[in-house]
């Protein structure tokens, strides 16, 4: 491994725990025991529940030189979506046990750095809601606006913490959580030359998405040449994958984005590349296949049988796989400047002209 392999951080002690553990925190602090020098970790925030304080990770690997491409996974921003915390800690176990024995995989690390939260709201997943403690929506909670008509409740409200979907009071800070994100991907990903973000979600529709900004405006993003040459490179290499890859705009709008929030911010760092995907489970499926789910919260959100879990996590593997290995490679997908046009126009007949569900 590279002298710049990050060795720096241990694992804080928290100030309490509650009586009931949440078994993801465990977890987590297993694998960074079991990653040893490899593995970074810190706390980036505390979140008070049931008088205790639960922590938010944050787990590195790899070279922090800016020049070399970065990779983020992220899970639990809604705490009611185990199954995106479930995926990320997966992906995140198998990379420390190849620590171990994978040449090839220390060969990256030398030229790739990676970056896990797999726990961004701990508070909503003990809780069992989507919201954090304070009953704020952490994804609808960053200061970007629609001006295009995002649905009513759905695209964000600040009327009540007691209603879905609520924003936060107007003008006030961001959530501890959504702040602790922002900071991260800011510090260990924006700041690199290129960077590709994956957070891991659940509960719309029949299908697997992957979606991409903007939620607050149905206009194309700057780099949709790059995310169209993704797209093609995700239909050539990983065989039979049956995502829908498409900006979100597509199928609905919303205030407080975090993703078109830290884009924007991205676009402020000449040189800089950063593009962020949002892994959007179709969880309708899980309750077509069991209707019983249909009356469990959890249920709407995660699969309940236990080999239909373990099925959904070994399909996302390979997604995740494959991100972190397109980041590694970026310079030889990424369009040349004499292409760019033309895969502009490509992405603009195949997500934006015509019927847009997201106008």
């Amino acid at each position: 491994m590279a002298a710049g392999v990050l060795r720096d951080a241990t694992v804080r002690g928290m100030n309490a725990r509650p009586a009931r553990p949440l078994p993801q925190l465990v977890e987590i602090e297993q694998l960074v025991r079991e990653g040893g020098a490899h593995v970074g970790s810190r706390i980036v925030c505390e979140v008070p529940v049931a008088g205790a304080r639960l922590p938010v990770h944050l787990i590195t690997l790899g070279e922090r030189d800016p020049s070399v491409p970065a990779v983020g996974f992220f899970g639990g921003v809604h705490g009611l979506e185990r199954i995106g915390v479930d995926v990320v800690l997966a992906y995140l176990r198998g990379i420390v046990m190849r620590l171990r024995w994978d040449r090839s995989l220390h060969r990256m690390l030398e030229r790739l750095r990676l970056v896990f939260m797999p726990l961004v709201n701990p508070g909503g997943l003990w809780r069992g809601t989507r919201a954090n403690p304070q009953g704020v929506d952490l994804m609808r909670n960053a200061p970007v606006e629609c001006r295009e008509g995002a649905p009513f409740l759905l695209g964000g409200q600040r009327s009540s913490a007691t209603l879905p979907w609520y924003r936060g009071v107007a003008g006030a800070p961001m959530q501890a959580e959504a702040q602790a994100l922002c900071d991260t991907v800011e510090a260990e990903l924006a700041n690199h030359r290129f960077a590709i973000s994956i957070d891991c979600h659940s509960g719309f529709g029949l299908a697997d998405r992957l979606w991409f900004p903007y939620a607050h405006t149905a206009r194309p993003i700057e780099h949709l040449p790059e995310l169209q040459a993704l797209s093609q490179l995700l239909d050539q290499n990983l065989a039979h994958h049956r995502y829908v890859f498409e900006p979100q705009s597509r199928q609905y709008l919303t205030h407080g984005d975090l993703w078109d929030y830290l884009y924007l911010r991205s676009r402020e760092r000449p040189g800089r590349t950063l593009l962020p995907l949002t892994l959007e489970m179709g969880s309708w499926l899980w309750v077509k296949k069991n209707p019983r789910q249909a009356f469990s919260r959890h249920g709407i959100f995660n699969p309940l049988i236990e080999h239909r879990r373990q099925r959904v996590l070994r399909r996302h593997m390979g997604l995740l796989d494959f991100i972190m290995r397109a980041a590694y490679s970026h310079d030889l997908w990424q369009p040349a400047p004499a292409e760019r046009e033309a895969r502009r126009e490509r992405a603009l007949d195949l997500w934006y002209r015509g019927d847009r569900p997201g106008r």
